[in-house]
């Protein structure tokens, strides 16, 4: 799924992209418009964040016409994002006690939370319960979790990365495992090697710049 400001390539957003300019950002008329183009955006593996938080903005301003299942499904987009401030950033702008109707809400919110708090094994175990109908979704979640296992370990055991990674075959991991530069152990095939963090370390010199006139006074007191 593209990353939030990929250039618009096709007609459709294009047309949104002219809308949301100047005083027709919010206007209602513009609204069912949005509503139709969170559904092209999953039937077309395309994301387009600025059109989705001016929708969600429409209904703060509108709350009668606030539709759960719409923002559920711009949540979810958001996710696909991780680790970018997206999914933040739109819930900012959502009613609470609404968001508590929709069940559908209440579970991106469940899967929002695990993730930030790298629970992945029951984020996955949620998702199989779970119908999320986006095209990549699963695939730039996973991207997400190997970006925070690469800044996180050194090494980590099979096991637990296959319980991380989630709903791949044996082959599937396999060549993640080597699409990502990772290796098993030559001394324990049980365990992974991600990375050498210490080779990321950069030392730094610091160099303090004190006047004589700064510290004269310390030193005549003395």
């Amino acid at each position: 799924m593209p990353p939030v400001n990929q250039p618009r390539t096709n007609t459709r957003a294009e047309e949104v992209a002219r809308k949301l300019k100047g005083i027709e950002r919010y206007n209602p008329n513009c609204r069912p418009m949005l509503e139709d183009y969170v559904q092209y955006q999953i039937d077309n593996n395309f994301y387009d964040f600025d059109a989705n938080m001016a929708l969600l903005k429409m209904y703060q301003f509108d709350p009668v016409n606030f539709q759960g299942d719409k923002v559920a499904d711009i949540l979810l987009l958001a996710l696909t994002n991780l680790p970018k401030s997206d999914f933040l950033l739109c819930k900012y702008l959502l009613d609470s006690q609404k968001c508590q109707e929709n069940p559908r809400i209440v579970e991106a919110l469940q899967f929002s939370e695990l993730l930030e708090s790298c629970r992945f094994q029951e984020f996955w175990e949620q998702l199989d319960r779970a119908s999320v109908k986006i095209s990549g979704f699963e695939n730039r979640i996973r991207e997400f979790i190997c970006q925070t296992i690469n800044r996180t370990y050194q090494t980590i055991s099979r096991q637990e990365l296959q319980l991380a990674l989630g709903r791949l075959s044996a082959n599937e991991f396999e060549g993640l495992i080597k699409a990502r530069g990772w290796k098993v152990l030559a001394d324990d095939a049980n365990y992974i090697w991600i990375a050498n963090h210490e080779e990321n370390i950069k030392s730094r010199n610091i160099v303090e710049k004190i006047k004589f006139e700064h510290v004269a006074p310390v030193m005549h007191t003395a």
